[in-house]
């Protein structure tokens, strides 16, 4: 697997694929949905930093920290934008200081709302990091392992995507 052959990763799936569902089932409490989930996630990551094992223990174990680590990572995105959908709820039955249109200002709120439930789950987080936790291009660069200029380009086609959604509704268009 270390040198790309395909061969090698179909073995590894066929030998730990229901031996590592089987682990995520006990992680996730019995929930099957999740389980798969973070199977699938965890096979990419496998195939990301797959490493030499002269033995089968210390690859189990090293697969059962990859797996586990990875169920904590979407339980902790999934509370992420739960708690971000709370928040934005919150905040969009309040009237904005200052406004003249309370009205007006809860529209523009629900609607952005909805765009940014379109969005994909990659550019619904990146947008919340960047404008509800307030992490600077740099950081959010160092956690995802890229480029500052990637996190840039991925916000500014998040930006995009939101601004033609909101002045398609705003102006009545149906979606493209």
């Amino acid at each position: 697997m270390v040198a790309g052959d395909e061969n090698a990763y179909r073995q590894f799936h066929e030998a730990y694929c229901q031996r590592l569902y089987r682990y995520l089932l006990v992680v996730a409490a019995g929930n099957e949905d999740t389980a798969r989930e973070v199977l699938q996630a965890t096979f990419i990551r496998v195939v990301r930093h797959i490493k030499r094992f002269d033995d089968e223990a210390p690859f189990w174990n090293w697969l059962t920290v990859l797996a586990r680590t990875t169920f904590l990572d979407q339980t902790r995105k999934q509370r992420r934008y739960v708690a971000f959908l709370d928040r934005f709820t919150r905040h969009a039955h309040q009237e904005i200081p200052g406004s003249q249109n309370g009205e007006a200002d809860t529209q523009l709120l629900a609607l952005l709302e909805h765009n940014l439930a379109v969005l994909s789950d990659e550019e619904r987080e990146l947008v919340e990091r960047k404008y509800y936790q307030r992490l600077s291009v740099r950081e959010i660069a160092i956690a995802d392992q890229c480029t500052e200029k990637a996190v840039e380009s991925r916000l500014t086609r998040a930006r995009q995507k939101l601004k033609a959604g909101l002045l398609r509704q705003l102006k009545h268009e149906p979606p493209h």
